[in-house]
């Protein structure tokens, strides 16, 4: 049977999961995505579609009810509706939230970790998962005040590398400093009035980059506990980077020393 209300109470559910206001549930869409979350292995509660000939899709489907998942049709309008896209990508599944506990980051063998301060916007937090999975990172920690690490917006942004990448999210600063315990972390910061060039660095050793705040950095009794603290030179005028940008730059120079000690 077809959904073809709005109004329709599975539909008000799904709504409910995509703003955020089902914390069991998060809320994935387009075929991409789809793909990856069910690559990844996540519980899959119900999958929201269109009828259409396209085959990736219609794998999609073909799986999802040999594995009883929930299958709901709906008219393109009704999917439009749901959508948190401009253009409607066909299909949405719900899916149960990943959740990971301290302890799986504590007993990781990773040396290299990514925390992340209050990070706001979805674009920069998707992007940072997704270039920390890229530079090899072990696992995230992301403290409480940043924004959800599986909503929409950043899955889409992060491309699947957060179905992937171990993330402690809502963490408290009492699990980062254990995780630093743990593994003998360094925790460095990333400064613009920082005392060490990021290059400079020594990346090889077990370290946890942590990114601050779009404004206003990384907080300030945070800051007192780090290692070390680390600036990216900038020419003149130019008075700081994007989080995501200032990410990057530094989690591949860790990548590029790591890689190099390798070599040698």
């Amino acid at each position: 049977m077809q959904i073809t209300s709005a109004s329709n109470e599975r539909i008000k559910h799904a709504r409910r999961v995509r703003d955020g206001r089902e914390p069991g549930l998060i809320f994935i869409e387009g075929v991409r995505l789809a793909e990856e979350a069910v690559r990844s292995g996540l519980i899959i509660d119900t999958c929201f579609a269109v009828q259409c000939e396209e085959s990736r899709q219609s794998e999609l489907l073909a799986q999802f009810a040999s594995q009883n998942v929930s299958v709901q049709f709906t008219t393109p309008e009704v999917l439009s509706a749901l959508s948190d896209t401009v253009q409607s990508q066909g299909i949405i599944l719900l899916a149960q939230r990943p959740m990971l506990s301290a302890s799986v980051l504590s007993e990781a063998s990773a040396t290299l970790f990514l925390g992340l301060d209050r990070v706001q916007d979805p674009g920069n937090m998707g992007t940072l998962i997704r270039t920390a999975e890229a530079a090899g990172v072990g696992g995230i920690v992301a403290l409480g005040g940043s924004v959800d690490v599986f909503s929409p917006k950043v899955l889409r942004s992060s491309m699947g590398s957060a179905f992937r990448l171990p993330i402690l999210a809502n963490a408290t600063v009492e699990q980062l400093i254990s995780l630093r315990e743990s593994h003998g972390l360094k925790i460095v910061a990333a400064a613009g009035e920082g005392e060490i060039d990021y290059t400079d660095y020594d990346w090889q050793q077990p370290t946890l980059l942590l990114l601050g705040n779009e404004g206003r950095g990384v907080d300030a009794a945070l800051m007192s506990q780090c290692d070390a603290r680390l600036r990216i030179p900038l020419l003149n005028g130019v008075e700081s980077l994007n989080v995501a940008a200032a990410g990057a730059v530094m989690l591949f120079e860790a990548a590029r020393q790591r890689r190099s000690a390798c070599m040698a």
